[in-house]
């Protein structure tokens, strides 16, 4: 940049791991006047009051931050309007924006979300289309309007999804992903290089918030459906199945070709394998309730397992 020109003057809006090197690559680029974050919030198994990870990040940065309870408050638009920022960049909020503070900056408010636009619109996106066995997926900026996830695409980067990968993993790599395209989206907008494109209805899908119970492994279905759940569960809710009355969280599972009754145990020799609808699968890491996380072979030693026993 030359450094006698001005800097655009940014907002950042973020609150979850994904939204860090958005808003790292942001600051580097740009003059980023607030970042806008959730309250901090009780967490973790002690409930413990603790800072979101973008404030974390924000305060390492030297950045100012704002935690309004809700975005649509008067006195949180009206401290935005002060600031006059030319663009407001969002990743992973977590907030419906107003109309109020999509028209506030003159070069709109860009989203990074982790899909291929219209594709996987809504809260989970990167678990979805590892749980629903996508072979790609991408980074897509858009401006935002009122809708979820509807506004004009502006940048698009493809990625291909490793057969091993979780959404966790999925996750990292996007993020980093969502950071360079966010920047040359910005600068692109404020080039005027770039031109809005609207999204297709015809050819959107949705991904909605994950539940714990979707964590729920049902054997009749298929092992690949069943693997591809177990790495999309991943870093939450985790898949799980039920045994002895308690629940088994499953970290790690390859496929097999073994058959029997669908969740019927039906060998110990090369992980705990049970039976599905269609093949079955190789347990490789697990954890039941109130126990450690654990390889297989552990698992084995210290629970009483059998061939015939069923799970579910």
């Amino acid at each position: 940049m030359d450094p006698g020109k001005k800097r655009l003057r940014a907002v950042f809006m973020g609150t979850a791991p994904f939204a860090l090197p958005s808003l790292r690559a942001l600051a580097e680029s740009f003059e980023v006047v607030a970042v806008v974050t959730q309250p901090d919030r009780p967490r973790g198994r002690g409930r413990k009051v603790l800072p979101p990870p973008v404030k974390e990040c924000a305060v390492d940065l030297g950045l100012p931050v704002l935690q309004p309870e809700r975005v649509k408050e008067p006195a949180f638009i009206a401290r935005l309007e002060e600031l006059r920022p030319e663009l407001i960049a969002v990743a992973a909020f977590g907030q419906i924006i107003p109309s109020a503070v999509l028209k506030l900056p003159p070069l709109g408010c860009v989203n990074v979300h982790p899909s291929l636009l219209p594709r996987y619109r809504g809260a989970a996106p990167i678990n979805w289309a590892v749980i629903n066995g996508e072979t790609t997926t991408g980074v897509t900026t858009i401006l935002m309007d009122e809708g979820m996830d509807t506004g004009d695409v502006l940048l698009v980067q493809e990625v291909e999804i490793d057969h091993d990968e979780t959404a966790q993993e999925l996750a990292d790599r996007l993020a980093e992903l969502g950071g360079h395209l966010l920047v040359e989206t910005i600068k692109g907008l404020n080039e005027g290089t770039l031109q809005p494109i609207p999204q297709d209805e015809k050819e959107a899908s949705y991904a909605p918030m994950l539940r714990k119970d979707d964590g729920l492994i049902h054997w009749e279905e298929g092992t690949y459906q069943i693997r591809n759940q177990i790495r999309g569960m991943i870093p939450w809710p985790i898949a799980f199945t039920l045994w002895g009355g308690k629940r088994v969280k499953i970290y790690r599972a390859c496929t097999g070709d073994g058959k029997g009754t669908p969740g019927e145990i039906i060998s110990l020799d090369r992980g705990i394998e049970v039976a599905c609808g269609e093949g079955s699968l190789l347990i490789e890491e697990l954890q039941v309730e109130g126990g450690k996380r654990m390889g297989w072979e552990g698992f084995v030693r210290g629970h009483r397992l059998t061939p015939g026993e069923r799970l579910g």
